[in-house]
Order: C-alpha cells, then sequence, then structure tokens
C-alpha cells in the first residue's frame, strides 16, 4: 500500500493463503510495526467489494458476526435474512462470543437490539437462539424424539391456529441430532414434510426464521449452498450475503458446501461465483471457495 498506487496482487495472495488464525493478528503487528491501523489504511487504497471481503477477511469470525448484526439491526430496514443465518448456524460458544463482542463494541447487548427492532414470535425466536443454550449431545432418545414430535403436531397441524411458542422452544433448544430424529417421527405421524407443516401454519418473517432453523439442522452445508445460490441467482448480487458466507464458511464446511452445491445445481459453486462476479474481488473469492468441482 505504500507509495503511488495499490498492489492488490500481494494483499491478494497474502490474504487468499492464509487462515483466519494467521491474518487476524497482522492488525495489531502492523499497529506495532507502522504506528498505523490497518483497517484504516486498507479502506483508503480499496473500494467496493474487494474492499469489503479483505476487511472481513482480517476481523476475527466472531468479530465479523457481530459487525454483520449490527449492520443488519442499524440499516435502512432490518436485515432479517442475515441475523436468522446467523443465529442459526452458529455453536454456542460462538453465540457467546459474539454476544461479549456486541456488548463491548456497541454498548448494547445483542438481544436488546433484536428486541427493539424485531417483534412478535419472530423476536421470541431470534431472542431464544440468541441465548446460545442449545443442547449439544450426540446422542438421540427415540422415545423422547417421539414426544417432541407429537408436541409439535398438536401444537400445528393438530390445532387451530398454531402454538409457535412450543416450535420454539423445541427448535432452540435441542440438539441436532435429536431434532433430525423428531424430525422423522413427525413425517412418520403426521405424513407429513415438518418444513411444510411450518410453511403451512406461519408466514413471515417467524416463517422464514423457522424454515432457517429446520435447514440448518438437516444439513447446515445444504443450507449455505441455498443461500449462496438465491445470492447469486437473478438480477444483481447479494454480494454482502456472498461475502459473508464466504468468509465465514470458508474454514469450517466450504468442501461440503460445494459438494451440495454441486449436486443441488449441476453446477459448481466456483463457477457460479466466477460468472458472477469479477476483478480482485472474484480472485479472492475463488480462493476461498478453493477448488473448481
Amino acid at each position: 500500500m505504500k507509495g503511488f498506487g495499490t498492489d492488490e496482487n500481494a494483499i491478494l495472495e497474502l490474504l487468499g493463503s492464509r487462515t483466519s488464525k494467521q491474518r487476524v493478528p497482522m492488525v495489531a503487528a502492523y499497529k506495532t510495526t507502522y504506528g498505523k491501523d490497518l483497517l484504516h489504511d486498507l479502506k483508503s487504497e480499496l473500494t467496493g467489494n474487494f474492499e469489503k471481503l479483505v476487511l472481513a477477511m482480517v476481523k476475527s469470525p466472531n468479530h465479523f458476526d457481530a459487525t454483520e448484526l449490527r449492520e443488519a439491526i442499524q440499516g435502512a430496514g432490518t436485515d432479517e435474512s442475515c441475523l436468522i443465518e446467523i443465529l442459526s448456524s452458529r455453536s454456542n460458544a460462538d453465540i457467546h462470543e459474539i454476544n461479549n463482542i456486541y456488548k463491548a463494541e456497541y454498548g448494547k447487548k445483542l438481544e436488546d437490539a433484536i428486541i427493539s427492532d424485531t417483534s412478535g414470535h419472530f423476536r421470541r425466536l431470534l431472542v431464544s437462539l440468541c441465548q446460545g443454550n442449545r443442547d449439544e449431545r450426540e446422542t438421540v432418545d427415540v422415545a423422547l424424539a417421539k414426544q417432541d414430535a407429537q408436541k409439535l403436531y398438536a401444537a400445528g397441524e393438530n390445532k387451530v391456529g398454531t402454538d409457535e411458542s412450543q416450535f420454539n422452544a423445541i427448535l432452540c433448544a435441542r440438539s441436532k441430532p435429536h431434532l433430525r430424529a423428531v424430525f422423522h417421527e413427525y413425517q412418520q405421524m403426521s405424513g407429513r414434510d415438518i418444513e411444510k407443516s411450518v410453511c403451512r401454519e406461519m408466514s413471515g418473517n417467524v416463517e422464514s426464521g423457522m424454515v432457517a432453523v429446520v435447514k440448518c439442522i438437516r444439513s447446515t452445508p445444504a443450507y449455505f449452498a441455498e443461500r449462496l445460490h438465491k445470492a447469486m441467482q437473478g438480477a444483481g448480487t447479494k454480494d454482502t450475503t456472498l461475502i459473508r458466507i464466504m468468509v465465514s464458511r470458508s474454514e469450517i464446511d466450504m468442501l461440503d458446501i460445494r459438494e451440495a452445491y454441486v449436486r443441488t445445481y449441476g453446477k459448481s459453486l466456483y463457477t457460479h461465483i466466477s460468472g458472477d462476479t469479477s476483478g480482485d474481488y472474484q480472485k479472492l473469492l475463488l480462493k476461498l471457495c478453493g477448488g473448481t468441482d
């Protein structure tokens, strides 16, 4: 970044070939070595989506999530899908850390920010998710799974109106393996897929929220493959979503996401990104993506 013009290639190579754990300490090391703020310098040298992507990559994953949640809440109108995506897919430990960073950075609890910006059953769903209290055991008790399936059936399909709080209590607190067993039992009992029931019983944001939770429980990689596909479909790319998913999943389950992508859409994620983006922005996204499948 020194002198006239910027060597984008050097930035690309440097960030694209390092893990998050290697990239994040560069910010402090840069300040120590040059007495300058790396983020500030990057902002003044870069522009557009390439700048957004680079800035996302030098933040720690939880810090980046906290920033994205803040943007989703503070921006013009609420970006509900961003709130749902982050809160339904992160581990308990990540959610607790995101809560701490949010409070430290913005002087307000994430839960309070969500409460003041959303309403009704959707607000309750988000508040439940931001507690980070999901059971993380791997064991499944079939009898309990049957009971939970019955409760969901009684709260939805088998009732006039829907008891959303029952869905909330079960979907946000039980472990993922347990819930997969519940979905199976639900299908056996009602002859209907849980996701279809949610769509029949709910509407608006709470429907999208509950559906995202169900999808994440079934297969997090398939959920993200779908989010990426939607971000690149149609007129204009939703770059904020594309950047967030590529950066936050690149070291977690990108291989699984790529596999789900090609299986579902018959086209590799790499090819889709190549056709939908350009320049240094494209090159750095493709580094995060990895192989061409």
